[in-house]
Formats: C-alpha cells, sequence, structure tokens
C-alpha cells in the first residue's frame, strides 16, 4: 500500500509539472503577443515590432522561475534547470562555446601534465610501508669542502646502537656479470647490507630476503632476485629458490624473488630497475677490527624509530656527533667539522630537479590564469550581448541571486567540459608526450594519468569557472534596467564598468606573460651558455663503449687481481678493437672518467695526503679520482699545461705516477709548480705517487663547474673493474657494438659488453633536464603571449566598437582617419605600458627566485628585460593593429544610421 501511495503521488506529481510547463508556454505566448501589439503601438513597423519583441526571449526563464517561487519547487530541480537551460545557450551559440572549451582545455590539460610529473616525483609517497619513516644520511666535512663522505663500520655501528632508528642499511649500486650461460650478461645490481630490505620494509614474493641481524663481515652468498629476472632468465621456475646463478665467477644462491610491484630507490631509471641484490658486510674478514677513520663511500639509508619526526633525529644525531667528537678527537679534527645530516628519502632522491619542476608548474599555472583571463573576457562580452535579456528577466520578478546562479552554472558548464576535453586530450597523448620526458627524471617509472590527476583537472576547472564566472555574472545582474530596456546600452555605467574589468584582466594576462617570456629567455640564454661552454676535451666522433671485469669474493680466484694481470687483457683488446673497420685512435678508462656519464656511485673521492702534511693534526681533503690509459688524453683532446702524460712504460713495477688538472695544481699547490710533488691517496697507501703532468680543466664532472680538483692514475699501475673503450673515428655506435663486443670476448669469453653510445650524446643526455624545463617554460611563454595578443586584440575590437558612434562624429566633423588610428593605438599602448610596468616587477621576484637554475647570466640581465618588454609591446601593437584599421575605415553615415 505504501509502495502505490507513493506511486500516485509522484504521478500528480508528474502531472502537475506538466500542466505547469503548459501554463509556463501559455504566459510566454501571451507575454510576446502582448509585447508585439506594444510595440506596434509606438510606431514601429511590422518586422521591427516582431525583432524588439524577440529580444525579449529571456522573459520565459523569468516566468519559470517566478512560476518555482510561487509553487516552492526545490533548490534541486532549479539547478537542472539552470543546467538545461546552460547547455541550451551552449547549442544556440556552438562557435562562442567551442573557442572557450578550446582555450580551458589548453590550460587545464598543460597544467595537468605538469601536475602528473609533480604528483609522481615530489607528491607521491615512496611506495613502501611508512616511507615518512625512510631517510638517507649523508655524513660531511664541511670543513675541507666534502660532502657525502660515507661512514666507517664502526660508525654505522654508532648509527644502529643510537637508539634513533629501527634499522641502517649501506647499499651500492652497481652492475653484475651473469655467467655460466652461452652468453655473459650484464645486468644493474646492487650491494646492500642484510637489513636493507628491512629498512625498505619489504618481504619478498616468493622466498625470502635478507636477515637483517646477520654480522657477516663479507659476502653471505646470499641474493634476491626480481620478478622481471626471474621470468625472464628462469622462465618463473618454482623451484627457483634451489637454484644458483654465478656472479663475476662466483656462485650465489637464490634465497628470494620480489614482488612484481617492487622498484628499487635510485635516483636513476638504471638504478629503478636493479634487479640483483647481494648481500654484504661491506668488511673484510681479518683480524684486525674496521678502522674509524677508513670510511667505505657507500651511500646510507635507515628507518627511523616509530613517531620519531626528521627533526628530532638530527637534533639527537647531533648530540651523537658532539659525543663522538670528544670520544676520538683524532678521528674527527675540528677544522674538518665532521657532521651527518639526515634527509627524508624521498626529498633526496629528487635531488636538485625539484626546482626545476616548481619552475614548470609556476610557469603552467601561469598560462591556466592567463587562459582562464582570456575566458572572463569573452564571457564579458557575451554578457554585453545579452544585456537586454538579463534586464527584461528582471523586470519580470527574477532575483538578483537568481540571475548570477544561472549565469555560473553556464561559466562552470564551459570549464567543466573543457577541463574534461583537456585531460582527454592528455590521456590519450600520454605515450607521446612521455617522450619529452628525459630518462634522467627521478622517478620517471612513477608518472602516469591517474584518478588523482583526473580529479585534480576538475578541481581546477571548478575553480577556475568559479572564480572567472563570478565576475561576468555579479556585473550583468547590476545593470541599469531602465537604460538597458530603452538603449543597447553603450555608454552606461555597467559598461562602463565592464570595460573597466576587461581592461584590468588584459593588464593582467600581458604582466603574467611578461613574467613568463622573462623566465623562458632567461633560461634560454641560460642553456646556450652552458652549450657552447669550452669543454675542455673534444667529444666528436667518439664513441664509448662499457665492459666489467669480474670481482669474485675471493681475491685469489680473481684472474685480474692486480694492474699487471690486467694489463695483458686491455693492451690485447685494445690492439683488436684497433683493427675495426673506422677506428682510428682508442683508449680505456675506469667508468669515473667517462665524460658527464658516469653515475653517481661511480665517483671516487679519496683523501689527498700531501708529502709533509700533517695527517694527525688535520683532515686531508678529498680530491675525485679516475683510473685511465696512457691514450686516454690524446683521444679526449686534453692539453697538457706542464710536466708529461702516461707513458706505456708506467707499469705496476715503476714508481706510482700520477697526472692532475689544473684546478687541483691551484688549490692544493697555490704559487707553487706541482710537477714532482708526491702524494697518498689514502692513510694506509705504503708508497708515494709522484705528480708528474698537469692538464687543462675539463667539464668532465658537470659543465657547469670546470673547477673541480681531479687526479689521473694510470690504468697500468692500478686495476679498475668498471671500463670504458673509446674509439675515435667514422663508426656506428649500433653496429659496432657487436664488433666490440666479439674482439674483447675473443680475449675473454665471459666478459659481457654493452651501452655504445657517443660522447656527443652523453654530453647532450646531460643537459636534458635543463633541456626540458627551458622548452617547456619557452612553449608555455610562446602561448601565453598568443592568449595575450588574442586578448589585446578582444578588448581593442570591443572598444572600438563601443566607440564607433563617437569615431563616426569625429570623422563626420572632419577627424583625419591617420588621428583615428594614432588614437586607438594609443589605447592598446596604455595597456600595454601599464601590463608592462607591473609584469617587470613580478619578473623581477620570479628571476631572483630562480637564479639557481641559471649559468653564466644573470637573473637581472638588463638585455634579456629589455628584449622581452619590446616584443610584448610589439605584439600588443600588432594585435591593436587591425582593430584601429576598422576604425579608421568607418563609413561616418552609415554608422550613424544604423545607431
Amino acid at each position: 500500500m505504501k509502495f502505490l501511495r507513493r506511486f500516485f503521488i509522484r504521478l500528480s506529481n508528474f502531472t502537475a509539472g506538466r500542466h505547469a510547463d503548459q501554463r509556463l508556454q501559455e504566459e510566454m505566448a501571451e507575454h510576446l503577443a502582448l509585447q508585439t501589439e506594444e510595440n506596434l503601438r509606438a510606431g514601429m513597423s511590422p518586422a521591427e515590432a516582431r525583432r524588439q519583441a524577440a529580444l525579449k526571449l529571456g522573459a520565459a526563464q523569468a516566468i519559470r522561475e517566478h512560476h518555482n517561487a510561487e509553487q516552492g519547487l526545490p533548490l534541486a530541480e532549479n539547478f537542472l534547470f539552470d543546467l538545461r537551460y546552460a547547455f541550451r545557450m551552449l547549442r544556440r551559440s556552438p562557435g562562442f562555446s567551442l573557442i572557450v572549451i578550446a582555450t580551458i582545455a589548453l590550460g587545464v590539460g598543460a597544467t595537468t601534465a605538469i601536475y602528473s610529473v609533480i604528483d609522481a616525483t615530489l607528491l607521491h609517497p615512496l611506495p613502501f610501508p611508512h616511507p615518512g619513516e625512510i631517510v638517507h644520511i649523508e655524513a660531511n666535512l664541511p670543513g675541507v669542502g666534502a660532502h657525502d663522505v660515507g661512514f666507517s663500520i664502526p660508525e654505522l655501528r654508532d648509527l644502529r646502537n643510537s637508539g634513533i632508528f629501527q634499522n641502517v642499511s649501506f647499499f651500492f649500486f652497481g652492475s653484475e656479470n651473469v655467467t655460466g650461460s652461452a652468453q655473459p650478461t650484464h645486468i644493474a645490481g646492487a650491494t646492500v647490507s642484510a637489513s636493507y630490505f628491512a629498512v625498505l620494509g619489504v618481504d619478498a614474493a616468493l622466498g625470502r630476503t635478507f636477515d637483517p641481524h646477520d654480522a657477516s663481515p663479507g659476502s653471505n652468498g646470499e641474493v634476491v632476485i626480481s620478478d622481471g629476472l626471474w621470468k625472464r632468465a628462469f622462465g618463473a621456475d618454482p623451484h627457483i629458490l634451489s637454484k644458483s646463478l654465478r656472479l663475476d665467477n662466483d656462485l650465489f644462491h637464490i634465497v628470494g624473488v620480489m614482488p612484481a610491484s617492487f622498484r628499487d630507490q635510485g635516483r636513476t631509471s638504471e638504478q629503478v630497475g636493479t634487479e640483483l641484490w647481494a648481500s654484504d658486510g661491506f668488511y673484510g674478514d681479518d683480524a684486525s677490527p674496521p678502522m674509524r677513520g677508513t670510511r667505505t663511500g657507500y651511500e646510507t639509508i635507515a628507518r627511523l624509530q616509530p613517531g620519531l619526526s626528521p627533526e628530532a633525529a638530527q637534533a639527537r644525531l647531533d648530540a651523537l656527533v658532539a659525543s663522538l667528537k670528544k670520544q676520538y678527537p683524532a678521528d674527527y679534527p675540528p677544522q674538518a667539522e665532521w657532521t651527518i645530516h639526515v634527509t627524508p628519502l624521498a626529498e633526496t632522491l629528487v635531488g636538485n630537479v625539484r626546482q626545476s619542476l616548481i619552475l614548470l608548474f609556476g610557469a603552467v599555472g601561469l598560462v591556466l590564469l592567463i587562459s582562464c583571463v582570456n575566458v572572463a573576457n569573452l564571457l564579458l562580452a557575451r554578457a554585453s550581448a545579452r544585456g537586454r535579456e538579463m534586464a527584461v528577466r528582471q523586470a519580470l520578478g527574477a532575483a538578483r541571486m537568481r540571475l548570477i546562479r544561472q549565469l555560473l552554472t553556464e561559466s562552470l558548464l564551459l570549464f567543466v567540459l573543457g577541463g574534461i576535453t583537456g585531460f582527454a586530450v592528455l590521456f590519450c597523448a600520454r605515450k607521446f608526450l612521455l617522450q619529452f620526458v628525459p630518462e634522467s627524471l627521478p622517478r620517471l617509472n612513477d608518472i602516469s594519468i591517474s584518478w588523482g590527476v583526473l580529479a585534480f583537472a576538475i578541481v581546477v576547472s571548478v575553480a577556475a569557472g568559479t572564480i572567472f564566472g563570478l565576475a561576468p555574472a555579479w556585473l550583468v545582474s547590476r545593470l541599469d534596467l531602465n537604460t538597458t530596456l530603452r538603449q543597447e546600452g553603450r555608454g552606461t555605467n555597467g559598461s562602463r564598468k565592464r570595460s573597466r574589468l576587461r581592461h584590468a584582466l588584459v593588464i593582467g594576462e600581458l604582466a603574467l606573460s611578461l613574467v613568463l617570456l622573462v623566465a623562458a629567455g632567461l633560461l634560454l640564454r641560460s642553456f646556450w651558455d652552458l652549450f657552447k661552454v669550452q669543454l675542455g676535451f673534444n667529444p666528436s666522433r667518439i664513441t664509448a663503449i662499457e665492459t666489467t671485469l669480474p670481482n669474485p669474493n675471493d681475491p685469489k680466484t680473481d684472474i685480474y687481481h692486480t694492474a699487471t694481470q690486467e694489463s695483458v687483457f686491455l693492451r690485447e683488446a685494445l690492439r683488436r678493437i684497433r683493427t675495426l673497420p673506422g677506428v682510428e685512435e682508442t683508449a680505456v678508462s675506469d667508468r669515473a672518467a667517462l665524460p658527464l656519464g658516469h653515475a653517481q656511485n661511480d665517483l671516487r673521492p679519496e683523501p689527498l695526503i700531501r708529502e709533509g702534511q700533517d695527517v694527525q693534526s688535520s683532515q686531508p681533503p678529498l680530491i675525485d679520482r679516475s683510473i685511465v690509459s696512457p691514450e686516454y688524453f690524446h683521444v679526449l683532446g686534453m692539453t697538457l699545461l706542464r710536466g708529461r702524460l702516461f707513458v706505456d712504460q708506467d707499469l705496476e713495477a715503476t714508481p706510482l705516477v700520477a697526472v692532475i688538472n689544473e684546478a687541483a695544481a691551484r688549490t692544493y699547490w697555490r704559487h707553487q709548480d706541482p710537477v714532482g710533488k708526491r702524494v697518498r691517496l689514502s692513510a694506509g697507501q705504503p708508497d708515494w705517487t709522484t705528480i708528474v703532468g698537469v692538464i687543462a680543466n675539463a667539464r668532465t664532472e658537470s659543465l657547469a663547474d670546470a673547477g673541480t680538483p681531479q687526479i689521473y692514475l694510470s690504468l697500468y699501475q692500478h686495476p679498475a673493474k668498471f671500463l670504458a673503450f673509446y674509439l675515435r673515428g667514422q663508426v656506428d655506435p649500433a653496429a659496432i657494438l657487436a664488433q666490440v663486443r666479439t674482439q674483447v670476448q675473443a680475449v675473454n669469453p665471459e666478459l659481457p659488453v654493452f651501452r655504445a653510445e657517443t660522447l656527443d650524446d652523453v654530453l647532450s643526455s646531460s643537459l636534458s633536464v635543463r633541456r626540458f624545463s627551458m622548452e617547456m617554460v619557452a612553449l608555455f611563454a610562446a602561448t601565453a603571449l598568443l592568449l595575450a595578443a588574442l586578448g589585446i586584440y578582444g578588448t581593442i575590437s570591443f572598444l572600438v566598437h563601443e566607440q564607433s558612434r563617437e569615431i563616426a562624429i569625429r570623422l563626420a566633423l572632419g577627424a583625419q582617419r591617420s588621428n583615428i588610428l594614432r588614437m586607438v593605438l594609443r589605447q592598446g599602448l596604455n595597456l600595454a605600458a601599464v601590463g608592462a610596468g607591473i609584469g617587470l616587477v613580478g619578473a623581477f621576484i620570479v628571476s631572483h627566485l630562480m637564479a639557481g637554475l641559471l649559468y653564466g647570466v644573470s637573473p637581472y640581465d638588463l638585455s634579456t628585460f629589455a628584449g622581452v618588454t619590446a616584443v610584448l609591446t610589439a605584439v600588443a601593437i600588432a594585435a591593436s593593429y587591425v582593430p584601429a584599421l576598422r576604425a579608421m575605415r568607418l563609413d561616418p553615415i552609415t554608422t550613424l544610421n544604423s545607431g
């Protein structure tokens, strides 16, 4: 019975609604008929009377509103009616609707694209349990300019026993040679402490990870592999835990397989793609305990105790440092200023990319703002055309807030449709757009177009629609009814208010555009200066190819344990490679000497102990070390300043020699000739190394800095495991790789040969993040300039339309058409001048904030500011010129008669 009662109530309501709609139509027809008769009595022709009556079609909406108020219909039904009415208005003006939706789609789509990158790199938490507890720990020696110098094994124990952390782990990203199959393979691997996975808070999907309490001094022979390696190399064998694999001639037992979703926490895509983890204690199994002053140089991560913030942990670490300095004064000289710094791991992974991403998000935010301002201008123009409609609706009883709600609903509909369109285009083009994102961007694999990104697009669209649709709706609702109904609306107070708002919006567009143009100009100049900087080496026609020598746990089984043993292999490999077609010269070095192409873990800063220096009373400075063959300097075109370079006779059995760069000579032997000076690279090294030569500074570490002190050792005196062969000549990197692999494996068939790339490509890759930032900001600046030009064009056109009668009267009274041209152009220039003035203030602030991203150019570069202002002024003149020509060509008689 209750169901039937509800059914009949709804049926009666539906019938009443249909009757109400019928009454509405009857009232509308009656109103239009009366209005037409009134117009005829006023002396209008029948056609004019019908035209004027048609202008009051908005009366239907007002009658419906009045009817709803009388019937007490709920707000939800009014909203649905507003929505249907908004859709009808969109269909009535398809051209206007498409322009607005496209403009919004451009702004929201670009903003959403950059937000997806920001979300993956800066906002999205690390994919581990309680990621806020995971921190990166580094030891610094600011007194001697050394940072992230690593910890010794006793210091690692101090951290573990401090009570600050649940677990602490060393780790080192590198590569491994997997041997024993038909073809040796090279995979990305990591050597980690047994507590590594406990720090991350993850477990194996199959088997187990390492025991975090394992205190074995060296390798325990256990390895965990990735899900990808398990499926690719072992065919997803369910009995994998009973198998072993051979790494660098050592046998390792597979104890676990990680989940398919697990990605490591490296800074680069190669580190994130780690496929194998081997456990190690990071110190040898000998009688003497590890020395406190012998730091490993490995990176360190830890998991904080529950509830302990990084700030509180830092305070407790500061107290630990002070205690250790008092307890071991000889190991921590005061002048070294040894400190420990803790940073959330997520921030460490992002590194210095954060500032570039924030700049990009700010730039695309300005583009979105300019797009919204353009749409607000279009809405104002449309509101002006609907002034009489709004006046009729108010005259028939429509409340002012009701009109505001209706117009706001139309604006929101346009913005939401634009936002969804922008998101849809981004979703369809995501694979294409990801090609432009540099591979060096951290957490690149986490970038996706997810539901959260869609929610962001919708929220931005709704917020922008509310903010930029409210002002036009409010102004239109405050029309002077009598004036608007009797006239066309030109020259009214409401029209002047709309004109002032349009002027303010265009000035804002121009100011924001100038800010973006200045930022793009500074980044472009900085990138160009960095690209054209003197490298100190010649990358032209050089291809680098990498290999890795086995590094077994037992030195007795290492066939390349000594430099003499390794040199036999290197000389034969170089001889064979030199015979390949197109190869003119060859050299080899450790991977740390690969210009601009080595990973952070390849850098080997070591203490530099100079002869005569009191080691006990001072902390030796650190210097970057590279190991190279004698041909390295000639192949790369490095300039010798003093002394000599390495020769083939510099062997392991001869006195140790070294070559330093000019920065090291100036830093450590100021006003002295370093040639002939003797140094040691660690306190435990028994023999002195003599400096035999000084080369010019080369930007092998960073393009932005040529002043890094470096020391080069002879590869025939110091063995290295991670090697790069250099081939100068006209060769194809894709084809030469297989040829080099054949020659190297002819000497040792168990060595993998991989990654062939030209040094020009390496140089280009080192600039990828800067290039990406520069290109994106330049693109956004060009878009902003185009939108600003459209904005000023629309505003001047509207002014010409409003002042058409005034211009016609001036022409009729004898004014020169050139004067009319200058008058209109002056209006555009006035807007540009005010916008440029405000924009210059904003540009000075923004350029100061982005100073850290610039190289070789001042953030207040006068030529950039002046050039950008000139470009903006020229665009404003060009955008004003077309409406000015139209004003100059007005026919006074036709214009005055049509008014």
